[in-house]
């Protein structure tokens, strides 16, 4: 009795965690969907697509997500396409350029959504299965690793503020200022990343990663709290 009641436990749990990898499968297909369709529809299709995007903006906040970034990436992207059109191309054209940086948005909104409702984990297994071990990990972990670098480029932009770098909203309007946001921001941003890459190798050789011809995935306990 004991033992069939162990089994009917371990099968009740074998299928949730294969339930999870398929709607985690199921995501990642909807992400890359809805991601090309922002740059091969026509723009007479982008409202409809905007229309789903905005279900999953409705759907990360109720999640505890925060659309902040996407939004103030949007607005910067948004600046800098209007004002390269307006110099390159002149007035009639800022429109096309609006269209433009929809579109980014609308690729981006999906990836986001991602982040928030499917576990790194169950990125990387799904990936595993078409793509191999070592490259499904560096997606799944360079994923992971997007809301702690939004984090890191927050507080890195700060700093350099307080100690005086010309990288304001108003100052950046003078476009010499542009140079020193990537000498303030941009390249420590990249020795941080190249700093947290080589923690993260060392992490995963030390576990052995990518020695076992059939590796396991670690099914987290946060997924079934979620």
């Amino acid at each position: 009795m004991w033992a069939s009641c162990r089994r009917l436990r371990a099968l009740r749990h074998w299928s949730y965690e294969r339930r999870e990898t398929a709607l985690c499968a199921l995501s990642l297909l909807l992400v890359c969907v809805l991601s090309a369709c922002a740059f091969v529809l026509p723009a007479a299709l982008l409202l409809p697509l905007a229309g789903l995007n905005g279900l999953l903006v409705i759907h990360g906040l109720l999640r505890r997500g925060s659309i902040w970034g996407v939004l103030k990436l949007g607005l910067v992207q948004l600046s800098i396409t209007l004002s390269l059109y307006l110099i390159l191309y002149g007035v009639e054209h800022l429109a096309q350029g609006a269209v433009v940086v929809a579109r980014i948005i609308l690729a981006t909104i999906p990836g986001w959504w991602l982040c928030l409702t499917a576990a790194p984990e169950r990125i990387g297994e799904v990936l595993s299965a078409f793509l191999p071990t070592k490259w499904a990990f560096v997606v799944a972990a360079s994923l992971s690793l997007l809301p702690y670098m939004a984090d890191e480029i927050r507080e890195i932009y700060q700093i350099q503020c307080l100690r005086g770098a010309r990288i304001t909203p108003k100052a950046l309007r003078n476009p010499k200022n542009w140079s020193e946001l990537v000498y303030c921001v941009l390249f420590p941003v990249l020795i941080q990343l190249l700093k947290l890459s080589r923690q993260m190798a060392v992490a995963a050789q030390s576990r052995h990663f990518g020695l076992a011809q059939r590796p396991t995935h670690w099914h987290s306990p946060r997924d079934k709290n979620d």
